[in-house]
């Protein structure tokens, strides 16, 4: 394939792997890890949750939601409770949860990748299509990073 502007040949399969790399999405992973922490913060009162009402109540399969659980204890939002009478909390107050938070500790950091000047050998539109993506991808986590998840219950 010829670029017209810049005339140089450009491989397709090279250009389907930089755009599959820009794409900005949140796993079905962090889409439950969400849910959960939501489930959580609206029943806050009772102090502990058992997984499986989670489960039941979103129909996540009970082993993927644990892992899911497991992840976000990790990074300390939720707190574990082992025992017959265990199950999951808030780690933190929900005000101090943000869901910035919880996509990083399920899909890891929201970080720019897509390396075009390397690709393009340092042209100067490819050095300003990176710089355009890492601003959007700020905002992006400036938006997930300001809300909190008790700003967006009830």
């Amino acid at each position: 394939m010829v670029s017209a502007r810049f005339g140089q040949i450009v491989e397709p399969y090279r250009c389907c792997t930089i755009l599959k790399e820009t794409k900005m999405r949140i796993s079905r992973s962090t889409g439950y890890a969400l849910l959960a922490v939501g489930y959580l913060a609206q029943h806050q009162k009772q102090r502990i949750i058992l997984s499986q009402d989670i489960s039941k109540k979103y129909n996540i399969p009970l082993e993927y939601l644990l892992k899911i659980l497991q992840q976000l204890v990790k990074a300390n939002i939720l707190r574990s409770k082992r025992g017959p009478r265990g199950g999951f909390s808030l780690a933190r107050p929900i005000k101090k949860i943000s869901l910035l938070q919880v996509i990083e500790a399920v899909d890891g950091p929201m970080v720019s990748q897509l390396d075009l000047a390397e690709h393009a050998r340092g042209e100067r539109f490819a050095a300003k299509v990176e710089q355009t993506y890492s601003r959007a991808l700020a905002q992006a986590r400036a938006v997930f990073d300001k809300a909190k998840v008790g700003d967006l219950l009830g």
